[in-house]
C-alpha cells in the first residue's frame, strides 16, 4: 500500500482521501493554503506519491517542489498549462515521475478516445460543423475546463477545418471550435460535442454524477505510477 500526500485539500482532495483510505492507503500529508510551507516536508522517506489538486495559481510551484524533493507526482489541476513544458523538462532533468491529466475519470478518458475517432470520421463530411458545451460547478475558476480543452485538441488533431478553439463569447471564426462554458451550482461536470448539419446532428456526451469517478481514477493512477519514471499520460495508464 502507498503513502499518499494530498496537495490541495478541498472537496476533491477529501474525496480522494476517502477513496485512498478505503483502498488501504495512508495519507502522509494534507497541504492547503493554511500550511503551504509544509509541502517541503514531503520526502521519499515519508511519501510514495503526491496527488496534486490545488488551484491554477499555485499548481506549478507545488509540482516543482514535489519533483525537486524526489517524490512522484500526479496532477489534475487545470488552468496552469502554459508552464507544463517547463515541468516536463524539469522532470526529465531530475529523472523524476510526473503525470498530468485534465480528467482522471476512466469514463472521460474513454470519451476522449471516442471524440478523437469521431473527429477523424467527420473529416470527410464538410457539411457538419462542430461545437462544444461544458458545464461545471460555480466554484471552478478556469473556463473552458481542462477537459473541454482536451476534447477540443482531439477534434483539432482529426479535423483539418478546425485549427483553434474559442469560448462562444469570444466571437469564434469558422476555423474555431466554439465552446460554451456554463457554471451551475454543484454540477460535477458535463461535456458534449455536437456535429450539426442542415439536416441532422450527431452528439456525444459525458455526464459525471459525482466527483467519485475523478477521485477513484486519480487513486488508481497513483497505485500504478509509483514505480515508474518519466513524463506519463493517461494513455499510458489505460494502454490506449
Amino acid at each position: 500500500m502507498s503513502r499518499i500526500a494530498l496537495v490541495g485539500y478541498g472537496k476533491m482532495g477529501r474525496t480522494i482521501e476517502a477513496i485512498a483510505l478505503e483502498r488501504g492507503h495512508s495519507i502522509s500529508h494534507k497541504i492547503n493554503i493554511e500550511n503551504q510551507a509544509d509541502i517541503q516536508l514531503i520526502k521519499p522517506d515519508n511519501t510514495d506519491i503526491v496527488i496534486e489538486f490545488s488551484q491554477p495559481e499555485s499548481a506549478f510551484d507545488n509540482i516543482m517542489a514535489c519533483l525537486k524533493n524526489g517524490v512522484p507526482t500526479i496532477s489534475g489541476t487545470t488552468g496552469w498549462l502554459a508552464k507544463k513544458a517547463a515541468v516536463e523538462a524539469y522532470c526529465h532533468e531530475v529523472n523524476g515521475t510526473f503525470l498530468y491529466a485534465s480528467n482522471f475519470s476512466i469514463g472521460v478518458n474513454i470519451f476522449f478516445k471516442l471524440n478523437a475517432q469521431l473527429a477523424q470520421m467527420m473529416e470527410r463530411y464538410a457539411d457538419y460543423d462542430v461545437k462544444m458545451e461544458e458545464i461545471h460547478h460555480t466554484h471552478k475558476k478556469d473556463a473552458p475546463s481542462g477537459t473541454a480543452i482536451t476534447l477540443a485538441e482531439g477534434i483539432i488533431d482529426g479535423l483539418s477545418r478546425k485549427s483553434n478553439w474559442k469560448l462562444s463569447t469570444e466571437q469564434p471564426q469558422a476555423s474555431d471550435i466554439a465552446i460554451e462554458a456554463l457554471r451551475i451550482d454543484e454540477v460535477p461536470g458535463t461535456h458534449s460535442v455536437t456535429y450539426h448539419s442542415p439536416i441532422d446532428e450527431i452528439e456525444i456526451k459525458h455526464t459525471a454524477h459525482t466527483r467519485a469517478g475523478f477521485a477513484q481514477g486519480a487513486v488508481m493512477v497513483a497505485e500504478w505510477i509509483k514505480d515508474k519514471k518519466g513524463v506519463l499520460t493517461m494513455n499510458d495508464f489505460l494502454n490506449f
